[in-house]
């Protein structure tokens, strides 16, 4: 899929190409805006408020595709939103005598926020299937390696022993709790239906009986819900998808993280199925798709920041809070679906170095079971003297094999991953 028009992603890679980019790129925002105009003449169609004719126009003229993005972008300065330049377009290509039913009774606002609901719905979804994906691939990877003994390292240093399943596991856990909120987001996006103040106000002028029905019409247009209140500057929905989507970069860059260390050339315990070169030394093969999602999860959080912010509003529509969501909720989508992406074709791809990760176990001479050891040795010794005999021993630089008063110890770090395989087992019931 090609990038947005206008838009390429230069300096995106993370996200340059990606289906999340062209499905929050200006054109899908225009599709969307086009979409939220047509179905309000529907829903008002739908409850006598309009005539059928009228909904059958607007809903033929927004699909016709007969709308300038890069005309409607510089004329919105005038009015500090899409929204009004689109409006005068589109009752225009509907004509008479239906074109005063176009946005009639809305407000931008309305339009707008729609519109983005829309846009995130459709970028939610195929954000899912790429957190799918990478589900899968972790699962593969898991059950394959679930007894792979590896070095655990805690604050940079070799520890005890644990198991890349286990290690796997833990990160499709995060994928899936990734996915659990991006479809409970997704399942509660709604509509936005107010007009100038939140009170429905102008829908009754022009013959509601019942304003309030209007919302929940609008919505089953749409495949969106209907929200309890207008939500003009009640921002919970923006909130949420805030929330779920830094937080779906920020698990999927916990593994990025640990790819990064593992792929480390003095480490090598894994490596990306297709690194990417260097532009001035041959050897490399660069984790770029851990790079690439490392990258977006320190960069969500500040948006996410923005979007948080924003939900300090005043009044019954805002001066600058709700324009400054705008540009952070699209890259929020753009990062969040691009990191999806190459999450799944990390996870498909990544190759396992199991003999890597036995040679790292035996770097410390059996140091690394010292706990264990330690363990044994107290209902011998006592805590006191076990731990001064192994710091002792650990303290000389030999293997700990070599010590007499460990000569009928097991040193197998293998035989030392505690419950790491029950764990894996239990944590790929989940489904």
């Amino acid at each position: 899929m090609t990038s947005p028009p206008g838009d390429p992603g230069l300096l995106a890679p993370g996200w340059a190409g990606s289906a999340a980019a062209a499905a929050a790129g200006d054109d899908a925002y225009l599709r969307a805006l086009l979409d939220a105009e047509a179905a309000l003449t529907r829903a008002q169609a739908a409850l006598g408020l309009a005539p059928a004719e009228a909904a059958a126009a607007v809903t033929g003229a927004a699909r016709s595709g007969a709308f300038d993005v890069r005309s409607l972008a510089a004329r919105a300065r005038a009015g500090g939103n899409p929204v009004i330049p689109l409006v005068a377009d589109l009752t225009n290509a509907v004509g008479e005598p239906y074109g005063p039913y176009v946005h009639r009774g809305a407000t931008s606002q309305d339009i707008l926020d729609t519109a983005a609901m829309l846009v995130a719905a459709r970028t939610l979804e195929l954000l899912l299937a790429d957190l799918g994906r990478t589900a899968g691939a972790l699962a593969r990877l898991a059950a394959e390696h679930r007894d792979t003994a590896l070095p655990g390292r805690t604050l940079t240093q070799h520890a005890v022993p644990t198991t890349f399943g286990l290690k796997a596991a833990g990160w499709r856990s995060l994928v899936l709790d990734a996915r659990d909120r991006v479809s409970a987001v997704r399942d509660a996006l709604p509509v936005q239906l107010g007009g100038a103040a939140g009170t429905l106000a102008a829908f009754g002028a022009y013959g509601a009986a019942d304003p309030a029905a209007l919302p929940e019409a609008y919505a089953r247009e749409l495949g969106l819900r209907a929200p309890d209140l207008p939500w003009h500057t009640l921002r919970t929905p923006v909130a949420d998808l805030a929330g779920c989507l830094a937080f779906t970069t920020g698990a999927l860059g916990k593994i990025a993280a640990d790819v990064l260390t593992l792929s480390r050339t003095e480490i090598a315990e894994v490596a990306e199925g297709s690194g990417g070169g260097s532009s001035a030394m041959p050897h490399k093969a660069n984790p770029v798709r851990s790079t690439l999602i490392a990258a977006a999860a320190r960069r969500a959080p500040h948006l996410a920041a923005t979007l948080y912010g924003a939900m300090a509003a005043e009044d019954e529509r805002p001066a600058g809070a709700w324009h400054a969501e705008w540009e952070p909720l699209r890259d929020l989508l753009r990062l969040a679906g691009g990191a999806a992406r190459d999450a799944a074709e990390l996870a498909e791809g990544l190759r396992i170095r199991p003999e890597a990760m036995r040679a790292h176990l035996d770097l410390t001479g059996g140091a690394i079971v010292s706990e264990r050891l330690s363990a044994e040795l107290a209902r011998e010794l006592g805590r006191a003297r076990a731990k001064e005999l192994l710091t002792r021993l650990t303290g000389q630089g030999r293997p700990l094999a070599e010590a007499p008063e460990l000569a009928d110890a097991d040193l197998d770090p293998t035989h030392y991953t505690g419950s790491a395989g029950s764990l894996t087992d239990r944590a790929l019931e989940r489904r």
